[in-house]
């Protein structure tokens, strides 16, 4: 079979070169010529480890090429896979426009029997309005099927997450279409969950939701922590002990971010509204993660005495490591309280560029961390790669003003560090 991935994003490009991987023939689809064009050169529009040189690899066996020509590219597959953005709207839902546009080109277009897997994430009941769609765009009749299939990728290991996935939904009520797709995954071990297309899009909703109703369980009990005098990692190193939690996402840090968690949040709270339910937990749930990182700011300003005219190294503004994605990165609403509060930011990330907006008289970003922190009177580490866990940290202190170091993500060695010379604090562990 050969598949035609529709929407060069993350989740496009990432399917399309796992399905290359597993010996089929894959075409990806956008309208951005501009794209297509570079991913013909080998050239990715985002980083994310190991897939550059996945691309480069299928590029040159002839396994993935890339079109701007919707029109040929639907009539030449009978295997499509959705993968185009679902931002958020302002009210919260998820903005299903792309999704609509790719249906209705879909209908339009095809010339025979299509399986149509939607693999971007979307509200309940999705995947009846994708078959409306379509159906109301043919000019002719031609038979086809409607699946659901999300994705439950983690940004920075996408690639290994595609080829090992804790599990396979399928949602669909064709065995033809769910027979296809197994067909598609046969090389993958992995249980396969075959349930009706509305229960797969509320698991990948729920998912994401429960993933980040543990993170600001921990993040809120991180307060109270500081409070009292407890230090959290201790706390939820005995909690991670017992199986029926888990050591999984129960990090206390400034809070989640990414295109994930914020977005699916706020659409599922948006269908609950609809249908008359308080989701009043995950309601709870993203209040704590919007007021993580202010909490800890005035924590920490109350430490260093003032962030005002103070120089501050901001280091990782992805909103985690091994990804250059800025989406709800906490490290902006960081950076953006520090200016108001009148301090000199110098930035550092391995990957992530500073955002326009954000570039100015006040705020530099440098290539190396000696000149990233040279003169800062305070670190707040944001994103925790590895360059920064494996630093010389007595070689940095060296060349700071003052050794202020808070640890927004509780990564650090706080006893090493203390031993050096700095005044350490992170996140529920003073």
């Amino acid at each position: 079979m050969n598949i035609l991935i529709i929407g060069m994003g993350y989740v496009g490009v990432t399917t399309g070169l796992v399905f290359a991987e597993l010996g089929w023939k894959v075409t990806g689809l956008d309208t951005d010529a501009l794209k297509i064009q570079s991913l013909s050169e080998g050239k990715l529009s985002f980083y994310e480890p190991g897939l550059d040189i996945l691309l480069s690899q299928h590029l040159q066996s002839d396994n993935i090429r890339f079109t701007s020509d919707p029109i040929q590219a639907i009539r030449e597959h009978s295997v499509i896979f959705l993968c185009v953005g679902t931002p958020s709207d302002i009210n919260g839902s998820a903005d299903l426009q792309y999704v609509r546009n790719v249906a209705e080109h879909i209908g339009t277009n095809m010339n025979d029997y299509k399986l149509v897997a939607v693999k971007s994430t979307v509200p309940i009941d999705t995947n009846r309005k994708v078959r409306q769609w379509i159906r109301e765009a043919q000019t002719s009749p031609h038979p086809f099927d409607v699946v659901s299939n999300p994705e439950f990728l983690r940004e920075g290991s996408a690639l290994y997450d595609s080829l090992h996935p804790d599990r396979i939904i399928i949602g669909s009520n064709s065995k033809q279409a769910v027979d296809t797709l197994k067909t598609l995954y046969r090389s993958i071990n992995a249980p396969v969950l075959v349930t009706k297309p509305k229960t797969a899009e509320m698991i990948k909703y729920a998912s994401n939701a429960f993933l980040a109703t543990k993170i600001s369980y921990v993040n809120e009990l991180s307060r109270l922590c500081d409070k009292i005098g407890v230090n959290i990692s201790d706390v939820t190193k005995g909690m991670g002990m017992d199986h029926r939690i888990g050591p999984h996402f129960l990090r206390a840090g400034i809070g989640y971010g990414g295109s994930c968690f914020p977005k699916d949040s706020k659409a599922l709270l948006y269908t609950a509204k609809e249908n008359d339910i308080q989701l009043s937990i995950l309601e709870k749930v993203t209040e704590v993660n919007n007021s993580q990182a202010s909490y800890f700011l005035n924590v920490w300003e109350e430490k260093l005495g003032g962030f005002d005219h103070r120089t501050i190294a901001i280091l990782g503004i992805s909103f985690k490591p091994n990804t250059d994605d800025l989406r709800e990165a906490p490290s902006l609403a960081i950076m953006q309280h520090l200016l108001e509060k009148q301090a000199i930011l110098r930035v550092h990330d391995p990957i992530a560029k500073l955002p326009s907006y954000l570039q100015g008289e006040f705020v530099q970003q440098f290539d190396s961390l000696e000149d990233t922190l040279d003169g800062a009177d305070a670190i707040i580490l944001c994103s925790e790669w590895t360059d920064y866990i494996g630093a010389n940290w007595s070689q940095l202190r060296s060349v700071m003003g003052d050794y202020f170091i808070f640890d927004g993500r509780n990564k650090l060695d706080g006893k090493s560090l203390t031993d050096l010379g700095f005044y350490y604090y992170g996140i529920g562990n003073r």
